[in-house]
């Protein structure tokens, strides 16, 4: 490796703290090459368009909800007694805390139009088709995973709609025939929605689903770089 330049892709880096830090990582892991080989060499397919990059946007907003929710955790409170008063908080008096919060809340609506609009393009592209089934079944896991995230965050504001979407929302399972009380009970905690509610999904939705989505998406993206790309209609 060059002493006073490192050549990484089209990134020329002349620090040579830099270059030695980075020299003593890349002899151990290998990581220009792999940085090389799967970012900077890797051809963009000819007739890849603009429905193609929706997949691509919905990660980054992913990354988007996942570090605008961490800065919103700084504040927020999970009782029902200071649950919307941290809220009112974040966005009245924490310095950009209204475009956070606003970025949080819009992200998660995007979200679910950006992935819907991926999954359409591939389902009338064909590419769901053998031997790609499995990355489509995946697809679809990671789309109720982000209705379980968007479901699970509705109610921290607790608001008046968010609590009572949140009530016709636990309802629903309970059409289900032997077990669908117990599905309901095992949302709210209790027969009616309230500190254990809030508690359960603030854990769910900041814990649990965030973690299974990065796994799941990583899943996603190792499947597609083994396949590769699919050609065109």
């Amino acid at each position: 490796m060059d002493i006073e330049t490192l050549h990484l892709g089209p990134f020329k880096i002349k620090n040579k703290i830099a270059i030695r830090l980075f020299s003593a990582l890349d002899d151990r892991l290998g990581v220009k090459e792999i940085v090389d080989d799967e970012v900077f060499e890797k051809i963009v397919p000819a007739h890849l368009g603009f429905w193609s990059c929706f997949g691509g946007i919905s990660f980054f907003l992913f990354i988007s909800q996942a570090l605008t929710g961490m800065l919103l955790m700084v504040y927020y409170q999970p009782t029902i007694e200071e649950a919307h008063a941290t809220v009112a908080m974040i966005m009245n008096e924490v310095p950009f805390g209204w475009l956070v919060r606003g970025s949080h809340s819009w992200g998660s609506n995007l979200m679910l139009v950006t992935i819907m609009i991926h999954m359409v393009k591939i389902y009338v592209s064909g590419i769901y088709k053998p031997p790609r089934e499995l990355n489509w079944v995946v697809g679809v896991t990671l789309l109720l995973l982000t209705m379980g995230l968007s479901f699970t965050g509705y109610l921290l504001p607790w608001t008046q709609l968010a609590y009572w979407a949140t009530v016709v929302g636990t309802e629903t399972p309970a059409a289900l025939p032997y077990v669908g009380e117990y599905i309901r009970y095992a949302m709210r905690g209790g027969e009616e929605i309230g500190q254990v509610t809030l508690t359960r999904f603030f854990a769910i939705h900041v814990m649990l689903l965030p973690v299974i989505t990065a796994s799941v998406i990583g899943l996603h993206l190792v499947q597609i770089r083994r396949q590769g790309i699919a050609g065109p209609m």
